[in-house]
C-alpha cells in the first residue's frame, strides 16, 4: 500500500491534500513511505544523476563529483588530497572550487537578503548564483569547466536515446522528448535531478546525532564532551544550528548564510594555472564569492556556510577529504585547530584569500586545548547518515531545554517533517520557496 500511495498518490494530488493524507495515515500508525523508496520522478532523477552519458566527452556524471558514500561531495580521495578540486569532462579543465555537498541543499531558500542581521540568505552553489535546485542541476550541464555541453539540445538528444527513456516518458509525457522545444525538456530534466536531490535517499536524517535526539542511541564521552563545545565555547552554532526545531524536525547545521573565513589560498588548485580564456587574472586570482555575483565588496570572500551533515562521512578510515569551498584543508582537525587559532598564530596558515570581510568575532580565538579539538571532530563524526542502532539502545527522547514543545514526533520521517519540509520548499500556497 505505501509503494501505491508514494508513487501513484503523491503525485496526482495537490500538495496540501497530500500532506493531509500523510498526517492521517501516520495518525493510524501505519508506515507511509520506506527509507528507500522513490517516486517515478525521482527514479528518473537518480537515473540522470549517475549517467556518465550526459557529459561531452562522455564518463562524467553528476556523481562523479557527488557520490553518495562520501555525503554526495567529491568521491576520489586522491583529488581531496592533492588539487581538491575535480577535473571537467574535457581534458586539463578544472574549476576553481571544490564539490558542495548536494544533500541537504533542497533546504536552502532563494537567496534574499535579511535585513534585521544584515546578512544574505539561501540560494545554491557556493556564491549563491542560483536560487533553486533547479537552476543549479542545469548549471554543470554546460559549464565547460564540467560537463562541457554546447548546449541544452545536445544534452536533450542524450536524454532521448538513454535506456531509461521510458522512465522519461512515463513521468512527463512522451511528447516532451519527441517534441523539438529543447528548452522545456531540459527544464524537465533538471527538475527530475532536484527531485532526487530533494529526496529521502539523499536527505535521510538518519545519522547517530538524529538517533542520540530521538533517545535510541547514547553519546560517547568524548562526543557528548564535543556536543558540549560545539554549543558552547566553540561557537559553531552561531552558523550550524544543532537543536531541533520546535516542531520536532531535526536540525539542518547550516543556517544558509554567507561568511568569510579567513581561508588561505588553495596553490594546489590547477584552476591558477588555466589559460586566460578560463581564468584571466591567473596567479592573482581571488575567489570572492557572493561579492562576485552582487558586484558588493562587502560581500567580498564570502561564501555560503555548508551544512554540516555528512561533513565526516566517507568509505573508510583512509580516505582524505578536503574540506572548506576551496579545499585547503584535508581534515576535520585541521579545519577545527583552523577556527580555534587562527587569529593568536596566523603565520601557521598564511594569509587569507579575501583579506576583507573575514569573520573575526565568531572564530579565530576559541581557546580550545588539542584535546577540546579532538572532541569537537568527535562529535562531527555523529552527523554522518546510515548510522544503524543497536537493538538494546535506550529510546529516551532527547529534548534540548531551549526547544519549548509538548508534543514532539521523534520519527524522522513523520508527517510533520513533510510539512516543514514543505513549507521550507515553498510547495504549501503561500509560503516562501526555496561554480559550485
Amino acid at each position: 500500500m505505501s509503494g501505491l500511495l508514494t508513487s501513484t498518490l503523491a503525485h496526482r494530488l495537490r500538495p496540501r491534500l497530500w500532506l493531509l493524507i500523510l498526517v492521517a495515515v501516520e495518525m493510524s500508525g501505519l508506515t507511509v513511505l520506506s527509507a528507500g523508496e522513490l517516486s517515478p520522478v525521482e527514479q528518473l532523477g537518480k537515473q540522470l544523476f549517475f549517467d556518465t552519458n550526459l557529459s561531452s566527452p562522455p564518463g562524467q556524471s553528476c556523481a562523479s563529483c557527488h557520490a553518495p558514500e562520501v555525503g554526495f561531495t567529491g568521491p576520489d580521495s586522491a583529488i581531496n588530497e592533492s588539487t581538491s578540486v575535480y577535473p571537467g569532462a574535457a581534458p586539463e579543465r578544472f574549476g576553481n572550487r571544490k564539490p558542495p555537498t548536494v544533500a541537504y541543499a533542497s533546504f536552502s531558500p532563494k537567496l534574499t537578503y535579511n535585513a534585521h542581521d544584515a546578512v544574505y540568505v539561501g540560494g545554491q552553489f557556493w556564491d549563491g548564483r542560483v536560487d533553486d535546485l533547479v537552476e543549479q542541476a542545469k548549471g554543470p550541464f554546460l559549464n565547460p569547466l564540467e560537463m562541457n555541453n554546447a548546449s541544452a539540445a545536445e544534452v536533450v538528444d542524450k536524454v532521448r536515446n538513454a535506456d531509461y527513456r521510458a522512465l522519461f516518458d512515463r513521468v512527463y509525457g512522451s511528447q516532451t522528448l519527441a517534441g523539438s522545444d529543447a528548452t522545456r525538456a531540459f527544464d524537465q530534466i533538471a527538475r527530475a535531478i532536484a527531485a532526487y536531490e530533494r529526496s529521502r535517499e539523499v536527505n535521510s536524517f538518519d545519522s547517530k546525532y538524529d538517533l542520540y535526539l530521538a533517545g535510541r542511541v547514547q553519546l560517547t564521552d568524548a562526543e557528548a564532551r564535543g556536543l558540549k563545545l560545539f554549543a558552547g565555547r566553540a561557537n559553531c552554532t552561531s552558523c550550524h544550528p544543532h537543536e531541533r526545531r520546535a516542531d520536532g524536525s531535526p536540525p539542518l547545521f547550516t543556517n544558509f548564510t554567507y561568511v568569510n573565513v579567513g581561508v588561505p589560498q588553495n596553490t594546489s588548485n590547477p584552476f591558477y594555472q588555466a589559460p586566460r580564456t578560463v581564468n584571466a587574472e591567473g596567479a592573482q586570482f581571488r575567489d570572492l564569492g557572493l561579492g562576485n555575483v552582487l558586484q558588493d565588496v562587502s560581500q567580498n570572500g564570502k561564501v555560503k556556510v555548508p551544512t554540516l551533515r555528512n561533513v565526516a562521512k566517507k568509505p573508510d578510515p583512509e580516505f582524505v577529504k578536503a574540506f572548506l569551498h576551496n579545499g585547503h584543508f584535508k581534515s576535520l582537525k585541521e579545519v577545527v585547530h583552523f577556527y580555534n587559532i587562527r587569529n593568536s598564530r596566523p603565520d601557521d596558515f598564511g594569509d587569507p584569500d579575501v583579506a576583507e570581510n573575514v569573520n573575526r568575532d565568531e572564530l579565530g580565538n576559541l581557546g580550545l586545548t588539542d584535546t577540546e579539538e579532538d572532541d569537537v571532530v568527535a562529535f562531527l563524526e555523529t552527523l554522518s547518515d546510515g548510522y544503524t542502532a543497536e537493538k538494546s539502545e535506550p529510546r529516551v527522547p532527547v529534548i534540548p531545554a531551549s526547544v519549548q514543545t509538548t508534543d514532539r514526533k521523534d520519527r524522522f520521517r513523520s508527517a510533520r517533517e513533510v510539512i516543514r519540509v514543505s513549507r521550507f520548499r515553498g510547495v504549501i500556497p503561500g509560503t516562501t520557496s526555496g561554480q559550485r
